[in-house]
């Protein structure tokens, strides 16, 4: 389904128990709400689950210009509004994850619990020259050139030979990202840092990463779990970045004990 919000096109999907808590799932850079293919169908047993594309991505406007995870932030907080969703528990992975937190300090009243997975509060500065290589190789060369690498830093060899079919699922949703939603949200990245700003978060956090994840490493899921008063941080077996889908059952347990406790 499709909807108008914050001046663009949002592609989403709502399913699960009509009168059930809304989980809203945010998905990865490059990626789409097919990023949440093992969590949405179990969740859905139990909540009224909302995943959406983010701008830039699947079927989401991806108008060509610089993006702000403000920007990022108020397109989910407008999209619950348009739907209808006073308040929502929400779970985001990586770029995902930046957004949550961004969208619980700027719209708190609409987010009633967080689950930040294999994401960070802040992007070193000293880092914004290999986000312009990025964006440089994607519109010079197409995704194509980028799909390669990002998947070695997703999921472990391991995961790859043992699930090759995953692994051509995953790169297909790379390569269909549009190269200007991929430019935009990379400025967005490039230039996030609410770590100073944490402290002001008071819902209830769980922070879920891959034990080996080498984007968004246990550091920084650390630095998020010390400022945040009271929040839960799990290490996920020897998972790499997204670790929603190599340490599926184990990420699924975690979250499910975690959102039945709200």
């Amino acid at each position: 389904m499709q909807t108008q919000a914050n001046g663009i096109t949002i592609q989403y999907e709502l399913t699960g128990p009509e009168t059930a808590p809304v989980v809203m799932l945010s998905h990865c850079l490059a990626g789409s709400m097919r990023i949440w293919d093992h969590q949405f169908k179990i969740l859905a047993e139990k909540y009224r689950v909302l995943r959406y594309d983010i701008r830039g991505h699947g079927g989401s406007s991806a108008p060509d210009q610089d993006y702000t995870m403000e920007m990022l932030a108020d397109d989910a907080a407008a999209l619950l509004d348009v739907l209808g969703i006073e308040s929502a528990h929400f779970m985001g992975i990586s770029l995902g994850g930046m957004l949550g937190q961004t969208l619980t300090l700027r719209h708190p009243e609409k987010i009633s619990s967080l689950i930040l997975c294999d994401t960070a509060a802040q992007i070193p500065k000293e880092t914004r020259p290999d986000w312009e290589d990025r964006i440089n190789a994607a519109r010079n060369q197409g995704m194509t050139a980028l799909a390669g690498g990002t998947l070695e830093r997703w999921l472990s060899p391991d995961f790859q030979k043992d699930y090759p079919e995953i692994v051509e699922k995953i790169k297909q949703i790379i390569l269909a990202t549009p190269v200007e939603g991929f430019a935009g949200c990379c400025r967005a990245i490039s230039h996030f840092d609410v770590l100073g700003q944490l402290t002001r978060i008071s819902v209830p956090t769980l922070i879920l990463v891959g034990e080996n994840d080498p984007g968004t490493p246990v550091e920084m899921s650390e630095q998020i779990h010390q400022a945040i008063s009271g929040s839960v941080m799990v290490q996920l077996g020897r998972a790499y970045h997204l670790s929603n889908i190599e340490a599926a059952p184990e990420f699924n347990e975690n979250v499910a004990v975690f959102l039945s406790r709200q």
